[in-house]
């Protein structure tokens, strides 16, 4: 059975329902989880936005440490009143998927439970979703949670 759960968080409702679904079932098999978050490195982030709204790449960092603890404080929560043990982690990636991979792979994960996005039609096949990019790239088994 899987002994160790990768649980990404961009702080939507369909992470926080990937949250609750990894802490029950981790708690079902006895497992310890992972949760992590991440975010497009300083670069992007300067170049993305208008001029002047990242300063400078401390500033960044300070800000994405704050967001970052608020989507994992749900993982943080949950794991502690159900008594497993878990990590948290958060990284800085153009990537996400690639991130949510690299992680599971470096932290010897076996599961990873992700929220699924609720798109539909045009924008679903022209946006994707790194859901959809982790199950492609996976090589551990991957639950979809909606």
């Amino acid at each position: 059975m899987y002994k160790h759960f990768l649980i990404p968080t961009d702080g939507s409702p369909q992470s926080e329902v990937a949250i609750q679904q990894g802490i029950a079932l981790a708690r079902a098999t006895h497992a310890r989880l992972t949760g992590l978050t991440v975010f497009p490195t300083f670069e992007t982030a300067r170049s993305a936005g208008p001029p002047g709204t990242v300063a400078t790449h401390v500033d960044y960092e300070a800000r994405c440490d704050a967001r970052a603890a608020l989507r994992l404080e749900s993982v943080e929560r949950r794991a502690a009143e159900a008594g497993i043990p878990h990590d948290l982690v958060h990284v800085f990636d153009d990537l996400p998927y690639v991130a949510i991979l690299r992680t599971a792979q470096e932290r010897g994960c076996d599961l990873i439970v992700i929220g699924s996005p609720h798109r539909e039609g045009l924008s679903a096949l022209v946006l994707g979703s790194e859901t959809t990019r982790v199950l492609a790239y996976s090589k551990i088994p991957v639950l979809v949670c909606r």
